[in-house]
C-alpha cells in the first residue's frame, strides 16, 4: 500500500487513504486541492458526514540508507 495519498475532509479529519488514480480524478474534478506536498495530501472542498476508517500502521525502516514512507492496512481477526 505504497504510493497511495492521504485525504483530509475540510475540517482536516483523516479519511483512508486514496490510489494516485482517484486523486488525479479529485483535482481534475475540483472536488480536493492540495494541501500539502510533502507527505503528498488532498483536502476535500467539503465536510464529510460520517467518516469511517480503517486501522492503519506505519512501519519505518531505520537501518535503511534512505527514509521510505509505507502505510500498511492492520486487519485485525474481527475484521477477517
Amino acid at each position: 500500500m505504497s504510493n497511495f495519498v492521504f485525504l483530509i475532509d475540510s475540517n482536516q479529519t483523516p479519511m483512508n487513504p486514496i490510489h494516485p488514480a482517484h486523486a488525479k480524478e479529485l483535482l481534475n474534478k475540483n472536488k480536493a486541492a492540495v494541501f500539502r506536498r510533502y507527505p503528498f495530501t488532498l483536502i476535500m472542498n467539503r465536510v464529510v458526514e460520517n467518516i469511517v476508517t480503517y486501522p492503519l500502521a506505519l512501519k519505518i525502516d531505520p537501518g535503511s540508507k534512505t527514509t521510505v514512507r509505507f502505510v500498511g492496512l492492520k486487519l485485525e481477526a474481527a475484521m477477517l
